[in-house]
């Protein structure tokens, strides 16, 4: 008979497009019957907004934090065993301002949203975008922080001037829901703001935003003044939420060495996770902070599991599985921009607009969503070729994420890549790795995961997606004029 668990971690995903809360033991395994999930959706608009209510992103934590209770509560095991830690992966750039009194007076601005971005282009013709870059791991670009703070002055003064504090939506929730305070350099360092060299807030940048670097969360790993309202959590121990980047690599196996973590839900990430030396990633890609010694390089792109959605509503594609042959991914004649929603890495192309190349009265549904969802692939190989060429060919590239429920999507991500995959046996790798970030911190082993299945790709469809890439890197410099 197995022994009881001595301590018992909470874990939060709070993502862009869905809460989940779970508990786990302090060998990192979660009791299923204790996981719980709300979802909603981000408000997009025809000018590039982007934005989450402050209020729905309250309660689906409040229901979730809610539900996971009562399941503990009600369980004659589990209530026997104390929840010793609290933590959090949060989805990363998102902008929340609060007044004077800790409420949320904007909405959250996530990464999406690109009505900044001109205000992006003045920063860059004020600032080297690539000393930035090698300074905070960031770009000078909508999806971070400075933009959006420059456009919020230039157009919404008086709301900018009433804002105390600028925290991300994870800081806010911890600290309505727990009295828990604090930002963690995980989530500091993925706001632009953060200069990955001193670990401290970059003075020059805020200025430049027209901030305080007393506006900005205090940095720090365990969150200060607990005072939750959930008595279950009362004696419990809470730490600064993580980006769900760095979770997601703790979570699905991608935390050694050879190992990078290809990640795809709503958008989709490339990242290596190296401890010590913080050399700067290759400009387009990202460096962000995980903990005081791990750091994830990698790059995203903002159109994926959302360009899905679109696909099958706009197109009315009632079996998206069938309809991505294998086969059908490399015999279009299709080329497409995957750039629905301002893109990102590894070329930044914001000014650019979603375009499919070469429609006729021949092409059909099917084959629209196999181009859109290849370009795609496309854009991520892109990114981890630029990885490896910083941390050296990967033994195993591990998916990740939503993609996990769609079987005809990993093989086409597979030979698009022209790589064998290894499918992540853990399919909530961000709540899990909010789990292990937690049992780590309180010293705890956590055991391996086990291994997933290899997903092996087809060396003669993967030669014909080279050639579809290139052509998909023509267009994008021919519209780039």
């Amino acid at each position: 008979m197995p022994r009881r668990p001595e301590l018992l971690v909470l874990a939060m995903d709070i993502g862009s497009s869905s809460t989940r809360t779970a508990l786990f033991d302090e060998n990192g395994r979660m009791f299923a019957k204790t996981v719980v999930s709300r979802e909603y959706a981000v408000c997009y608009d025809a000018d590039g907004g982007a934005e989450l209510s402050p209020a729905v992103l309250r309660r689906a934590s409040v229901e979730c934090l809610q539900e996971t209770a009562r399941t503990w509560r009600a369980s004659p095991s589990l209530r026997k065993i104390p929840i010793a830690g609290v933590g959090a992966s949060a989805f990363w750039h998102s902008l929340l301002g609060l007044d004077r009194k800790g409420r949320a007076i904007t909405p959250v601005y996530t990464w999406a949203d690109s009505r900044c971005a001109d205000d992006a282009v003045r920063l860059r013709q004020e600032f080297d975008e690539k000393k930035i870059h090698a300074r905070t791991g960031c770009m000078l670009r909508a999806s971070f922080w400075p933009a959006k703070l420059r456009w919020l002055r230039r157009t919404q003064e008086r709301l900018f001037s009433r804002v105390t504090r600028w925290v991300s939506p994870a800081e806010w929730i911890f600290e309505e829901l727990f009295g828990a305070t604090g930002c963690s350099h995980s989530m500091a360092s993925a706001t632009g703001l953060y200069d990955l060299r001193t670990r401290q807030w970059d003075t020059a940048l805020c200025a430049a935003c027209g901030l305080e670097v007393e506006q900005l969360g205090q940095l720090i790993e365990t969150a200060t003044g607990t005072r939750s309202t959930f008595p279950e959590l009362r004696e419990a121990k809470f730490f600064t939420a993580i980006g769900d980047g760095a979770a997601g690599n703790l979570g699905c196996g991608a935390d050694v060495p050879g190992r990078i973590a290809i990640n795809i839900g709503t958008s989709a990430a490339v990242r290596a996770m190296e401890t010590g030396a913080r050399k700067a990633a290759p400009f387009g890609l990202f460096r962000y902070a995980v903990d005081r010694e791990k750091t994830v390089i990698g790059g995203a792109v903002s159109n994926a599991g959302n360009l899905r959605q679109w696909c099958v509503r706009e197109l009315r594609i009632a079996d998206a599985e069938k309809a991505l042959s294998r086969t059908g991914g490399v015999a279009n004649e299709l080329t497409v921009l995957p750039f629905w929603v301002s893109e990102r890495a590894p070329t930044w192309p914001e000014h650019l607009r979603g375009a499919v190349i070469g429609l006729s009265q021949a092409s059909s549904a099917p084959q629209i969503l196999r181009a859109i969802t290849c370009a795609v692939f496309y854009r991520l190989s892109e990114i981890l070729d630029l990885v490896e060429s910083c941390t050296g060919r990967a033994k195993e590239v591990i998916a990740s994420g939503g993609i996990l429920h769609s079987p005809a999507s990993i093989r086409l991500l597979a030979d698009a890549l022209g790589r064998d995959l290894r499918v992540s046996a853990e399919p909530e790798a961000s709540l899990r790795g909010a789990a292990v970030y937690v049992l780590e911190a309180l010293e705890c082993r956590v055991d391996p995961l086990r291994q997933g299945k290899i997903v092996r790709h087809d060396p003669v469809l993967a030669e014909k997606h080279h050639v579809r890439r290139a052509c998909q890197i023509a267009l994008e410099d021919l519209l780039s004029w």
